[in-house]
């Protein structure tokens, strides 16, 4: 892991100061944290807000940048306000990741800094449609460039003590909403309402997936953990059906990242 941060620092050091996408998750927690190592006040991180981003995650993101004195600024996106995001193609994710870069933009200018993003070697395997988002705009990604994988950017947060280290993946809310079906600010706020309650319920790592324009709710948790959701599905239909769902159904193939993109033959992919 030395090695590995030691290559980042490196990378980093390339630089002299940088806009970082800052959403608090565990990649950009890393890169936000080790850019200010490197580059002090020319390091600034920024959490892009809009209703795709839950209210927890925007106070996590506060909270980290706070206990770790990063320079942190929030700005508001407006993907929501994008035909080509709300109609939910497979590729939702370039305009939205469009809609953060038109933000970012324009203070990087100010600065005469360069955007970066926690992109990390495996995601270059996913579906991401905003990575040529990201191409498009000459945008870094740090994390490839060192040749980090998402374990070693878990096993490096874990040597600097960060507490994003064991953090589960959190994913934008508009993840969870099928392709083909509009994303609108309330079908957004309704997963997010779920997915609160069922954290509540004890489920910290679960997906309320929301298919059928939002009538259906997918419930997915780590197999480990399906026993508990059976045992639950009183207390959890009530809390996914008081989110204004209406059906709950528990995905028997667990928890895993991305399952959406199942549907994406039936959503071809064209960047604008």
């Amino acid at each position: 892991m030395t090695e590995s941060l030691d290559r980042l620092r490196e990378r980093l050091s390339r630089e002299s100061k940088l806009v970082v996408a800052f959403s608090g998750g565990v990649d950009s927690a890393l890169l936000a944290t080790v850019a200010q190592e490197v580059l002090g006040d020319g390091a600034l991180a920024v959490t892009a807000v809009s209703a795709s981003l839950p209210e927890a995650e925007r106070i996590a993101a506060r909270g980290f940048a706070r206990e770790r004195g990063l320079r942190h600024l929030e700005v508001h996106t407006d993907e929501l306000d994008r035909p080509e995001y709300v109609a939910n193609g497979g590729n939702r994710c370039f305009h939205c990741k469009s809609a953060l870069f038109d933000a970012l933009e324009p203070l990087a200018e100010l600065l005469g800094a360069r955007i970066a993003v926690g992109t990390n070697v495996d995601d270059l395997s996913d579906h991401r449609p905003g990575q040529a988002a990201a191409a498009r705009r000459a945008v870094l990604a740090p994390l490839v460039d060192a040749r980090l994988t998402k374990a070693d950017v878990r096993a490096a947060s874990g040597v600097l003590g960060l507490p994003t280290a064991e953090k589960p993946a959190a994913a934008c809310l508009a993840s969870r909403v099928a392709y083909g079906d509009p994303v609108t600010t309330e079908l957004l706020g309704r997963i997010e309402t779920a997915e609160a309650a069922l954290h509540e319920l004890g489920l910290r790592r679960c997906r309320v997936r929301a298919h059928a324009n939002g009538t259906v709710a997918r419930l997915e948790v780590p197999e480990p953990e399906l026993a508990t959701a059976l045992r639950l599905r009183a207390a959890i239909t009530a809390a996914v059906c008081g989110a204004g769902f209406v059906f709950c159904a528990l995905d028997l193939a667990g928890l895993r990242s991305g399952s959406m993109n199942a549907l994406l033959p039936l959503t071809p992919v064209r960047h604008r």
